[in-house]
Order: structure tokens, then sequence, then C-alpha cells
């Protein structure tokens, strides 16, 4: 190397300095617009979400004010009483006052998490919820992993061998459950597995979570056991719902020129499924199971009621039957916010999965 070569070597080095300064600040820049970007779409739900739960909150106590009923009489029991005592507890309860105020006692109370005291429990409308909430959680979030799981996967082998007799098998059967009314199943499978039909005999409990005096690992066995059918019911009708959609969502996908250019590169059929065509059909799965997730919370109202699981739903229906104000709109509001958070959350996770998203 010459002497005369080297300082245009060095000049031509200072001379690419900038350039690729300049190319590493081209690339940040995208990754800052897109932050930015997602920043923004993040704001705009984050957003949305508060202004549904103002509604729900607005609409909860006025939706519920329309049932028929006097829970003053309730709370005297049928008995004869007084005007002056109904006077007292209509004061007690606040009942007394002009609706307007009674609104915005409840919603100043709502906004610093006091649902207010149940008519019939006499209790806080939190306390009792926060009672009820993992019964409902324990029997609805096995349901929810298992029908979700279920349509997931009968969805995928549906789509990928479309038309075929297990297709069909798979899609009448899913459409059928789907049809068929929660309650209605619930207690069918009462009469046929819990009380026995002919010589099928009663394997089940009717209802109820426990049979009491129970401790230990039988104690276990015996929720597990009283579990069996409403789980059962939920299943059979909620996973037709994931399958279906996870089936539609694989055959749209399933023409991709990304799946052909798989199998020319030689991969198992098993193996272009799995990681190439189900993960990119998943975006609409994704909002079903979050959807589902959030009604985990709010249980299945009628399905709790026929088995008499001591969970939100069958509080709800409880509650409805007096009707106790502040307990219904309190769980009125906890089901409509757990499905508000979890469809924010569903949308704030899209753009990770699908980065087109929030563009």
């Amino acid at each position: 190397m010459t002497a005369e070569a080297t300082p245009s070597m060095v000049a031509g080095t200072a001379a690419a300095g900038p350039d690729d300064t300049g190319s590493a600040g081209a690339g940040r820049a995208p990754r800052s617009r897109s932050t930015a970007a997602y920043l923004r779409y993040a704001a705009g739900k984050l957003a949305g979400a508060v202004v549904s739960l103002l509604a729900v909150l607005v609409t909860s106590f006025f939706l519920f004010r329309l049932i028929p009923g006097d829970p003053v009489k309730f709370m005297t029991g049928g008995r004869p009483v007084s005007a002056e005592q109904i006077a007292a507890y209509r004061r007690e309860f606040g009942l007394d006052l002009p609706l307007w105020q009674q609104f915005t006692d409840y919603c100043g109370k709502a906004l610093t998490g006091d649902l207010g005291t149940s008519y019939q429990f006499h209790v806080p409308v939190i306390d009792k919820i926060a009672e009820a909430l993992p019964n409902t959680l324990l029997l609805t979030g096995t349901a929810f992993v298992l029908y979700t799981a279920l349509g997931i996967v009968l969805g995928t082998r549906a789509a990928w061998r479309h038309g075929g007799l297990g297709d069909r098998l798979n899609t009448g059967l899913a459409l059928t459950l789907y049809s068929i009314p929660s309650f209605w199943l619930g207690l069918l499978l009462i009469i046929v597995l819990s009380v026995g039909v002919g010589p099928v005999p009663g394997l089940f409990p009717t209802g109820g979570m426990e049979s009491g005096g129970e401790t230990g690992f039988a104690r276990v066995v015996d929720v597990v056991h009283h579990m069996v059918l409403p789980v059962v019911t939920l299943v059979a009708v909620e996973y037709g719902q994931t399958l279906l959609v996870t089936r539609s969502a694989l055959l749209d996908e399933m023409g991709g020129d990304y799946l052909t250019t798989a199998r020319a590169k030689g991969l198992r059929d098993a193996l272009v499924r799995r990681r190439h065509a189900v993960p990119n059909a998943l975006l609409p799965t994704v909002t079903l199971i979050f959807v589902n997730l959030g009604r985990t919370v709010a249980g299945v109202i009628l399905v709790e009621t026929v088995f008499s699981w001591p969970g939100l739903g069958g509080l709800f229906y409880q509650a409805l039957s007096v009707p106790d104000l502040p307990l219904v709109q309190g769980l009125f509001f906890v089901f409509a916010a757990a499905v508000i958070v979890m469809n924010t959350l569903a949308d704030l996770l899209y753009p990770l999965l699908d980065p087109r998203v929030g563009r």
C-alpha cells in the first residue's frame, strides 16, 4: 500500500461516517414513528374504554329502576308496618331523595369504589361480590380453558380438512350445541345424570358447590364432583363459537402464497399448519378469547341458577328478584367492566400481533 493511498482511504472513511450515521438515524426514525402511532392508538382505545365505563355506570342506575317491585316491601318481609317505619327504611337507604340526587350520590360513591349496601344482605355490595367471585372464576374459568382449547383444536382440524366427513360432523355438532339454550341443556343433564332415567343411575349432584362436611383433598374431590355437570354444559354450548371462528379464519389463510412456498421448501403439512397458517389465523380468535375471558367474571347467570352454583350469576338472579337495586347495579357494572377491560386489552395486543393494525 502506497503512502499516497493512505490519506485518500482515511478521507473516504471520514466521508462515509455521516452516511452511516444518517442510515442509523433513518432506521431509528421509522421505529419512533411506529411507537408514536401505537401510543396514539392505545390512547384512543383507553379513552373509549373510559367513556364506555361511564356509560355503563349511568345505564346501570336508570335501567334497573324500571323493574317493577318495591324494595321496602321486601325489607319488611311482608309484615304490616306503619307509615313511619316505611319512611324510616326509605331514609336509611336514600330512597326518599329525588332521583337526580340518588343518581349523583351513586356516581360519586361508585367512582371511589363504594357500590352501596345490599338491601337483602345488609353488607357492602363490594364485599358480597368479592365473596362470590372466586366461585364464579372456578366454574367459568375451568370451562373457559376447556372450550377454548377444544374449539381451537377442532376448528383447526376442520379447516385443514374442510369438506371432509370430519369437518361436516364437527361443524354440524358445533352449530347444534351452540343453538341449544344453556339452561335447557343443564336441566336435561340434571334429569339424565343426576336424577337418573331408567337404567341410568344418578351419578352427579343436582346442584350446589359442595356437600359440606368434607375437608382437605376429600373436599377438593367433592367440589370437582359438583362442577362436572355445569362445566360440561358450558363447554358444550360455548366451544362451537370458537371452533367456527377458528375454522373460518384458517380457511381464509389457506390460499396464501406463503403456505405454497412453505410446502415447496419441503416442510411437512402438519408443520406448515402449526408454524405458518394457524398463527396468522388467530387474530379473530384472539378477540373472541378476550371477550370470553371477560365473560368468565360475569359467569353464566342461567347455568349458575340452574345448578344452584353460589357465584355472581346466581347472586345476580337472586338480587334481580327482590329487586336489590345496589347489588344489581354493582353486579351489572362489574360484568360490563370485565368485558370492556378485556376488549381493550385485545385491542392493545392487536398491533403487537399484526403491525398493520393501528397504523
